[in-house]
């Protein structure tokens, strides 16, 4: 499924097992660029494995291609966004929208996330694309243990 933002052509396609160490490697590197508050827990090749081996086959995978590169990645499962990324390289490109838009093309009845509350970027996107804000905890339900905040994305569509 191709997508338009602006000028930019943007791929959108269910990843393959093929895709699973790019999405790895996506996920280590924009996680290190853009959040470098969190602590450091596991190794590329630990993120490699759990990407491999429970990401890709618990959740539905997305990829977002841009000129043939791998610019972000969405990961769901039935009601919750557990992963939505972009490589810094591609922010401000629309393709966070674009994978945000397909999630909710996926799941028409709504959908909740977890955010870090350092995380202002990513909060203002989602806050600027219409998820409310469920609430703030203190990170004890994460594995990082650093403060976090649920959102929530409701469709008017469902019951």
């Amino acid at each position: 499924m191709m997508r338009h933002v602006g000028d930019t052509e943007i791929t959108l396609r269910r990843a393959t097992p093929a895709d699973a160490l790019a999405v790895a490697s996506l996920f280590t590197h924009t996680r290190a660029a853009c959040m470098p508050y969190l602590p450091k827990l596991h190794t590329p090749a630990d993120d490699r494995i759990w990407m491999r081996h429970v990401v890709f086959t618990q959740y539905d995978v997305w990829v977002a291609v841009l000129g043939g590169r791998l610019a972000g990645f969405l990961a769901l499962s039935d009601d919750m966004l557990e992963h939505l990324y972009v490589h810094p390289q591609f922010h401000g490109r629309g393709i966070g929208s674009a994978l945000l838009a397909k999630a909710c093309e996926l799941r028409p009845c709504g959908f909740r996330l977890w955010v870090f509350q350092q995380n202002a970027q990513a909060r203002r996107f989602y806050e600027s694309h219409g998820l409310r804000l469920v609430r703030l905890t203190d990170g004890a339900g994460n594995e990082e243990r650093m403060p976090d905040a649920e959102y929530e994305w409701a469709s008017h569509k469902c019951p």
